[in-house]
């Protein structure tokens, strides 16, 4: 495999030419925000948080998704500015604003990666006006709950349930702000013939959109080190014989 020198930060580092500039930066201990990226799933730069600015011909920077786009020789990257900052920020903030999210009412207050990301990002207040979208939650499921008032859209569900349980049970309906994660043809979960309620999807979720059933306040944890267990698993097909 070809390996290609690139500049992130204003540090050379070394990158096999099949990385994308987001392993490229972590290989080397440069963190890069995000939120629909989860290790071992395919990328799909949903959430735009992992921009970076790629300096172009003639001095200019163009914006490319850094989980998607992948590296090249004498890239020039920079992960951190003040104009990368304010996008993050306001992304962020469009996301807060899209549905109903109350941290302090949520069962993944204080286990959120959106909470988190608000903090990092300085978001101590949303610019936008809330759309306030009419949100189901469906307990059909004997185990499971999901909540789309939490749903930011990640498709971290989808992903997981399709490329490592290999069920697709989940999958993207409607348009716009109308869009929904559904299960099978936009059935309640519990009516699903195709879920196996192996959990995973709830260990993918960033949120408290997917959720244990009987889960209160601040008690919902995802397990992402079983996750990531059955990632590598995978990744290194352990139970093939």
């Amino acid at each position: 495999m070809a390996v290609r020198t690139l500049q992130i930060n204003d540090t050379l580092v070394s990158a096999r030419e099949d990385q994308t500039i987001l392993e490229a930066a972590r290989d080397h201990g440069i963190k890069i925000p995000t939120l629909c990226h989860l290790e071992g799933l395919t990328d799909v730069g949903a959430c735009r948080l992992c921009l970076v600015e790629v300096a172009t011909v003639g001095g200019g920077a163009k914006l490319l998704p850094s989980c998607v786009s992948h590296v090249a020789e004498d890239m020039i990257v920079h992960t951190d500015t003040p104009r990368l900052g304010e996008y993050r920020r306001m992304i962020v903030e469009l996301v807060m604003a899209e549905r109903n999210h109350v941290c302090s009412v949520c069962v993944a207050n204080n286990h959120c990666e959106l909470q988190d990301m608000a903090v990092a990002m300085g978001v101590d207040h949303i610019r936008y006006d809330y759309l306030s979208p009419s949100c189901s939650v469906d307990l059909s499921h004997e185990r499971y709950g999901i909540d789309h008032n939490r749903c930011i859209l990640c498709t971290r569900c989808v992903r997981v349930c399709d490329e490592v349980e290999g069920a697709h049970t989940w999958d993207v309906a409607g348009r716009g702000t109308r869009s929904r994660v559904i299960t099978d043809m936009n059935q309640p979960w519990g009516s699903s013939d195709t879920c196996t309620s192996c959990g995973k999807c709830v260990m993918a979720c960033p949120t408290g959109a997917l959720f244990l059933q009987g889960s209160s306040v601040s008690e919902m944890e995802h397990d992402r080190g079983t996750l990531a267990f059955l990632l590598n698993a995978r990744e290194k097909k352990q139970w093939l014989v």
